[in-house]
């Protein structure tokens, strides 16, 4: 796994042996920026499920002023550690070995982000709880966005429950890229 593009472009990054994590490949994680690159510059990022920290360095490294990385896997958050090290951007990124429900509570009321990016384990309904959780929070500013990675065959017809709109789904071969926002209320 590397860096994509931007200041760290090319540079390898370390990845956990055995199945704790499932990096997104590098050709998914690409397209996904590649869709965010308009608006990332200055952005603030939320990394849930953080693993080994790909997804957030990325963001880094092609401009965004700040990222968050929640992972509680503390395997997982030693190798984010040494990748933000390795690509020069640990003054960057903040690392919170937690639960993700714990650091959402835990960040509420502090800073709100442009993008939150969540990548759960595969069907385990995870991304639903996240969800509800975020909904009572002011986490997510008010044009942002949350990405959700997910098996191919997750359903999201709940997200008008839990107070969002799905606005675009990128389907691969296996997973998927889910993009949600707050729903607006129609006067």
């Amino acid at each position: 796994m590397r860096v994509i593009a931007g200041t760290a472009r090319r540079l390898q990054l370390k990845t956990l042996d055995g199945m704790d994590t499932r990096p997104t490949t590098d050709r998914i994680k690409e397209t996904l920026f590649n869709m965010l690159a308009p608006d990332l510059y200055g952005c603030s990022f939320l990394d849930l499920f953080a693993g080994s920290g790909g997804i957030g360095i990325e963001a880094l490294s092609r401009g965004a002023k700040e990222a968050v990385f929640v992972e509680k896997n503390p395997k997982a958050v030693t190798c984010i550690r040494e990748n933000l090290k390795h690509t020069k951007l640990e003054e960057k990124g903040t690392v919170m070995q937690m639960d993700v429900l714990g650091a959402v509570r835990k960040l509420d009321g502090g800073k709100s982000f442009e993008y939150i990016f969540m990548d759960p384990p595969y069907k385990k309904e995870l991304e639903r709880q996240v969800l509800s959780n975020l909904a009572g929070t002011d986490l997510l500013s008010e044009d942002g966005i949350i990405i959700v990675e997910a098996a191919k065959e997750t359903s999201f017809d709940y997200a008008e429950e839990t107070g969002f709109s799905v606005i675009k789904e990128k389907i691969y071969k296996t997973n998927k890229h889910v993009f949600l926002e707050w729903r607006r209320s129609v006067c």
